[in-house]
């Protein structure tokens, strides 16, 4: 796989048993970049391992005075550097290859899963460990594919270079083969205390990047209530245990790092004073004496790669595990049995909620958190249980296994989807329609939408019906001003805003603009049936009434469902539900519910408990006195 030849066309299906499983899975899946790496750092590695022979033979020369053989050492020289310097580089260039590409192929899945799961991923995982992982643990996973193939070239020479020594001279030979394994495990046993303190410092580090993560979404909300001195101080806080995590992991690397120098420095002062003792009695050569030395001054090079490959493992294996907490989530869809989209009415039998096909009706809830679960199950998105969605924010203390727990969440959140009822369309479930049918059926735009940067014309460029223009969205979700404030921005020399570039989740706009056009993008879809979750809460009285208007003027025969409590809104519905504790318990138009219905009244008009219950007296009195004056005239 060549840089050039990205994206994958197909990422795989990994393995999500484990982190050490994901891992294994990825440097299996790029097994011909692994061994074209593995190729070149032998070659590399080889090269370096001629150049003792090559110096002792030069020595040697010197020795005894043989000027072709001077010649001939030096010519086998240059070629060794030209070979050395042909080897690293490649070696360089597949390698950094191999971290590219694995790179991609994680970002990839992630990207995949992200479509998959839509809303439901944030309520499984955590916003900032979703973040954590796309980013960093991206980077720390390819390094771990990056370093898979230098270690395994290096260990490779390794085996090779001594075997050569024993051959070359068995005296000096054995002594360099049996210490080189001491030198490459004398840290292992170091090894799961610094794996321990890195997951630590990762641990700490995914919360600070959770605890920033919310702190900037809520940055509007924290300035107003004055909480951004307290929000300010956790993150201090937290950071400060990163920093001091980092640390602790650090000291002990650099007891490793001190240990691989110490003991390779014992081995060479062990090599010259033996071999100079078998020099001195005449029972080795002076260049053979070079040559052992300088081969196992050049064997230290390959054993930092044990050292590499034992950081890289062990900074990927908790990024993989998060990973994999993420990969292994999944829809619990049913099979699909049906072919076309349907068409009729939507239906929910959790709580009994009906959108009749092409009606426009609206959906009013005491509790908006209640509102919020009921717009995302009728999109196919059932919502587990509480529980579940604790367990899913999961390994805060770090006590338990972050695959165990991703098993686990997906085990709840598969028994509590199971166990409640699927939305049907036209009496069709909608967890038994394909994925893209069911999207395509339902779309659900949230109360907090949100818009990618790009420009206007990118941000309407969306799958759709083609029977709603861009034009007649805009129109409809009172967009003329949006128009004319990013007309004057454009850079374009007509001023046309479709050309405009919106920045990043539309900062450049008012909340009442981001909302109307995350609008007008829902409407250009033209879905079978459109749910709308407070689609007026960010603008003045006036435009909400004309917003509400063009809503149900353009969604004229299309099953439209919009969760409010605006009087403005809920008066041009076709029909009004009630929604109290998960249940149905009123439906009907919005005057009727409001003189008939207490519930409802508070809701819509703010009323308190105590308010309502004087309302209610004195619609009591006025009945008793009704009744009353009937008497009288009987």
């Amino acid at each position: 796989m060549q840089i050039r030849d990205l994206p994958y066309p197909d990422p795989g299906d990994p393995d999500v048993r484990s982190g050490p499983h994901f891992l294994f899975w990825l440097g299996r899946n790029q097994l011909r970049g692994q061994l074209k790496s593995m190729s070149w750092g032998l070659l590399h590695q080889c090269s370096l391992a001629g150049l003792p022979p090559a110096v002792g033979f030069a020595v040697q020369a010197v020795v005894d005075r043989s000027g072709s053989r001077l010649a001939w050492a030096g010519g086998l020289i240059a070629v060794l550097g030209v070979l050395i310097a042909l080897g690293d580089t490649m070696l360089h260039r597949t390698a950094v290859t191999n971290w590219i590409t694995a790179a991609a192929r994680v970002q990839q899945l992630l990207a995949r899963k992200t479509a998959e799961l839509g809303a439901a991923l944030t309520r499984r995982v955590a916003a900032g460990e979703v973040v954590a992982v796309s980013t960093g643990d991206v980077e720390k996973i390819g390094w771990f594919v990056e370093a898979l193939s230098r270690f395994a070239a290096a260990a490779a020479a390794l085996v090779l270079i001594c075997v050569g020594l024993i051959l070359y001279l068995p005296s000096l030979g054995v002594l360099v083969a049996l210490a080189m394994p001491l030198l490459a495990l004398a840290v292992l046993p170091l090894l799961p205390r610094a794996t321990r303190r890195a997951d630590l410092q990762r641990e700490k580090a995914g919360k600070a990047t959770e605890l920033a993560s919310d702190t900037v979404a809520g940055l509007r909300v924290l300035r107003g209530i004055g909480g951004e001195e307290l929000f300010l101080g956790r993150y201090r806080s937290a950071s400060q245990e990163v920093r001091k995590a980092a640390v602790r992991s650090a000291r002990m690397w650099s007891l490793i790092s001190a240990i691989q120098v110490l003991l390779p420095g014992v081995l060479l002062i062990s090599l010259v004073v033996y071999g100079a003792t078998l020099a001195r009695d005449g029972r080795i050569e002076v260049g053979q004496l070079v040559t052992v030395y300088s081969a196992a001054s050049l064997l230290l090079f390959p054993l930092r790669h044990f050292e590499e490959i034992a950081m890289a493992y062990s900074f990927s294996r908790p990024s993989a595990q998060r990973a994999v907490r993420v990969l292994s989530l999944h829809r619990t869809d049913r099979p699909s049995t049906v072919d076309a989209t349907p068409t009729g009415d939507l239906y929910d039998p959790v709580t009994g909620l009906m959108a009749p096909a092409g009606l426009f009706t609206a959906v009013v809830c005491g509790d908006p958190d209640e509102a919020g679960r009921l717009a995302e199950r009728l999109g196919g998105h059932a919502h587990a249980n509480a529980d579940s969605d604790e367990a899913g924010n999961g390994n805060e203390n770090g006590a338990e296994d972050p695959t165990e727990n991703a098993a686990r969440d997906s085990t709840d959140d598969a028994t509590s989807e199971q166990k409640t009822p699927s939305v049907l369309l036209g009496g069709v479930p909608l967890d038994e329609l394909p994925l893209d049918s069911a999207r395509t059926a339902v779309l659900v735009q949230d109360k907090d939408p949100v818009l990618l940067s790009g420009t206007l014309r990118e941000l309407l460029d969306v799958p759709s019906s083609g029977r709603v223009t861009a034009k007649d969205a805009l129109s409809a979700a009172q967009c003329g001003d949006v128009l004319d404030s990013l007309a004057q921005a454009s850079v374009a020399t007509d001023g046309d805003p479709m050309t405009t570039r919106i920045t990043e989740r539309g900062r450049s706009l008012s909340g009442g603009q981001r909302q109307r056009l995350a609008l007008a993008r829902s409407l250009v879809t033209d879905p079978e049936a459109l749910v709308l979750d407070e689609p007026t809460s960010a603008v003045d009285s006036h435009t909400e009434a004309r917003v509400a208007a063009g809503i149900k003027a353009l969604r004229q025969g299309r099953t439209t469902v919009a969760f409010a409590s605006s009087p403005l809104l809920l008066d041009l519905a076709d029909r009004v539900v009630l929604v109290h504790r998960g249940t149905v318990v009123a439906v009907g138009a919005h005057r009727e519910l409001l003189h008939t219905d207490p519930r409802y009244r508070a809701v819509v008009t703010r009323e308190t408990d105590d308010e309502i219950a004087v309302l209610t007296s004195q619609d009591a009195i006025k009945r008793i006195r009704t009744i009353e004056e009937i008497e009288e005239r009987a």
